[in-house]
């Protein structure tokens, strides 16, 4: 649980810790279950109150930019150099072939602005990069589309949790607001581990 809380996160590794997660969710493979989406939220929620992260609003979300960026780089070279064997890769504990028929099919759907649009998108976020490499995007389109996504997932979501961690009740209610993300942060997980299991009863019924 302390890896998908926020606050624990953090506290724990500050700036470089949020800068090491996006950077791993962005474009690693291992990095699909982190809470990308609220550790940004959460650090904008702490910059307005000031405790835990003193540094400016704007810096941070140029830093968190410049590492989401950074990981969807090194997802494409990956996916470039090993995508057709990750397609023939059987299933293990850490990686499931669903998610990457995923995010296959959200690229096939909408091309080069699945990089912008996957952002906002637990999971298939770290996959569509990998996808696009293994499917020869061209180079430039993808840091053109990678750019514009970064900035905007990382920059929209931590001055969302800026501009509400201003807000009088959001302020006075901080820690239930910080678990409220906690919870958030592990549904996707526990969707994913649910379908998982419901999957695994039904070949075995088959």
């Amino acid at each position: 649980m302390s890896v998908l809380d926020p606050q624990h996160l953090i506290s724990t590794f500050g700036v470089i810790g949020i800068l090491a997660i996006i950077f791993v969710e962005s474009g690693l493979l291992i990095g699909f279950f982190l809470p990308g989406d609220s550790l940004l939220f959460t650090a904008g929620l702490l910059v307005a109150g000031g405790t835990l992260l003193h540094l400016p609003l704007w810096l941070l979300c140029l830093l968190g930019a410049a590492a989401a960026i950074a990981g969807d780089q090194v997802g494409y070279a990956f996916g470039r150099r090993f995508g057709p064997a990750l397609f023939r890769r059987p299933d293990s504990r850490l990686f499931k072939q669903e998610n990457l028929t995923r995010a296959q099919a959200f690229f096939d759907r909408y091309g080069p602005r699945s990089i912008v649009l996957a952002r906002f998108v637990p999971i298939v976020r770290t996959f569509t990069p990998i996808v696009a490499g293994a499917a020869g995007m061209h180079y430039r389109t993808f840091v053109l589309y990678n750019a514009i996504g970064g900035a905007l997932w990382v920059g929209g979501v931590t001055t969302l949790g800026y501009f509400l961690g201003q807000v009088a009740f959001v302020r006075n209610h901080i820690e239930v607001i910080l678990l409220g993300i906690v919870v958030v942060s592990v549904l996707p997980i526990a969707a994913e581990l649910l379908r998982a299991r419901l999957r695994a009863r039904q070949s075995a019924g088959a």
